[in-house]
């Protein structure tokens, strides 16, 4: 990982320890084995099941309601653990219902390794999505980075069996396969945000992707300082003067067999860590998540490694813009004026409005390429976190039908979205006395603004961007999103990327 000598960190560290050890197994069974834990999902009104064996008044006496997302501890004689699952009013329950459940049983047996779920309520959804997002929760609640820790580990999760009676257990069994690589493909997104700083830079997250295209079957490409420089990327260069760090711009390909159905360009935010630059951050809680600052290349990297594997028909080329944002004697500073790929010169109005600078190299590169549809990714404004919280993204975009795309695969991956507008009234704010733009708005709309300062470079190409500035880490652990980085986008680019074709 070309790490400094004085870091001190053990040449054995890895930057994607969720692709070490032994996987859980996830299978559908017709009978339970030997178990540590057993969850039963009990519907907030009707009868209890047996296998529960306690009546509605028992639970309620202890709290149990039988909401969606609690859940009961049950002490059972046999010496296995009982747990009572919430399913909420009998038939309510869908795809994104029982990925909450299943995170919900895993959240509950965390001292446990051998778990089985006891489905009931399951008519009318399909077996192969049903088997996704059941591993989907298990796997996604169970995540945790630990991989610095000397002491104090979790409980490893071996096994979960799904009990399910009259389930088409092999479109089941495909779906549980399909969750698996979603889920790989998140857990490496998380990984990668969860690292610190000091261990994974963008030269670190340069050797990761060569990593991951020999094992996934993707291209890489890796452009250091002098090409980036040959390239005429001075957004990306920039932004780079201040760090002691070596950029790097990676460029990802994925190639189907046979015709592709379309040509999709990702573009991902790659800032290791974020200190605003000259315009220095202030020094709280904020701060110290700044090294999931690349959170939208981290993302599309995660993209990649599913792509094979789940029979991708698209073809797939992703730019990651990756660089700290440092000050130092050598920083660009507030009045500097950069000239990017695309030759629009942009003054520096706010060296902490990076990461629009960084990524305008990349979209002006995708548009070269020919791609038929570009869909970027980046935590890019706190007024995306401030207008729709850490559960929400902004979505916006100058083509409805890849914007519908993208919400669409939102909804399926229960990685929430809102598109907002493009209003191109708010562009002359990014006017510039010396430049043809500059990179910050007015104190409104910083979302909106931000988004129009992108939608410069991409031309006529039908673009979307999504901010995930408030979705990228979570306080705590809810439902599947464990506690720190969240590796939002990975799932929902994975499913667009699975139905793209050219408009």
């Amino acid at each position: 990982m070309n790490h400094e000598p004085y870091k001190l960190i053990p040449a054995d560290f890895s930057a994607l320890p969720s692709l070490g050890g032994t996987e859980p197994e996830l299978h559908f069974v017709d009978g339970f084995g030997a178990l540590d834990a057993i969850g039963v999902l009990v519907h907030s009104e009707g009868d209890v099941p047996e296998s529960v064996g306690l009546h509605r008044e028992t639970l309620a006496s202890a709290g149990f309601d039988g909401k969606p997302g609690t859940t009961l501890q049950l002490a059972n004689a046999s010496g296995t653990l009982v747990v009572a699952v919430g399913g909420g009013k009998p038939g309510s329950l869908d795809a994104d219902s029982w990925r909450k459940a299943a995170a919900a049983l895993v959240r509950a047996t965390q001292k446990h390794s051998r778990i089985g779920f006891e489905l009931t309520d399951t008519a009318g959804l399909d077996a192969g999505r049903l088997g996704q997002v059941l591993a989907e929760g298990v796997l996604l609640a169970r995540y945790s980075y630990d991989t610095l820790k000397s002491r104090g580990k979790g409980t490893s999760l071996a096994e979960v069996q799904f009990l399910a009676p009259g389930m088409d257990t092999e479109a089941a069994s495909r779906g549980l396969d399909t969750g698996r690589i979603k889920v790989r493909a998140t857990a490496i997104a998380r990984d990668l945000c969860n690292a610190p700083p000091s261990h994974l830079t963008a030269v670190g997250l340069g050797s990761a992707a060569k990593e991951l295209g020999e094992q996934f079957g993707f291209g890489v490409e890796e452009f250091d300082k002098q090409q980036l420089i040959d390239l005429r990327c001075g957004g990306l260069l920039g932004v780079n003067a201040g760090s002691a760090q070596e950029p790097r711009m990676i460029k990802l390909s994925y190639q189907p067999d046979g015709a592709p159905t379309g040509h999709l360009g990702l573009v991902g935010k790659g800032i290791m860590y974020d200190s605003g630059g000259v315009s220095l951050k202030p020094s709280d809680p904020m701060h110290l998540l700044m090294k999931m600052d690349m959170g939208g290349a981290a993302a599309v990297l995660a993209v990649f490694t599913a792509l094979r594997d789940l029979g991708c028909q698209a073809a797939v080329t992703g730019f990651l813009m990756c660089t700290d944002n440092m000050p130092s004697g050598s920083a660009y500073k507030l009045g500097d004026v950069l000239t990017t790929r695309s030759g629009l010169t942009i003054e520096v109005k706010n060296t902490d409005a990076e990461g629009r600078l960084v990524m305008c190299d990349a979209l002006t590169l995708a548009v070269e390429d020919g791609v038929d549809g570009i869909v970027d990714i980046a935590t890019l404004t706190g007024a995306a976190l401030m207008s729709l919280g850490q559960l929400t993204a902004p979505v916006f975009g100058n083509d409805q039908r890849l914007v519908d795309l993208v919400l669409e695969s939102g909804g399926r991956a229960d990685e929430q979205l809102w598109q907002l507008p493009l209003e191109r009234a708010y562009r002359p704010q990014l006017d510039s006395d010396v430049a043809d733009i500059s990179n910050l708005g007015g104190p409104y709309a910083g979302s909106t603004t931000a988004a129009l300062f992108l939608a410069e470079f991409v031309g006529e190409t039908p673009w979307a961007h999504i901010d995930i500035a408030g979705t990228m880490q979570s306080d705590k652990d809810d439902a599947w999103r464990s506690k720190g980085a969240t590796g939002f986008g990975a799932r929902l680019l994975i499913d667009l990327a699975l139905d793209y074709s050219a408009g």
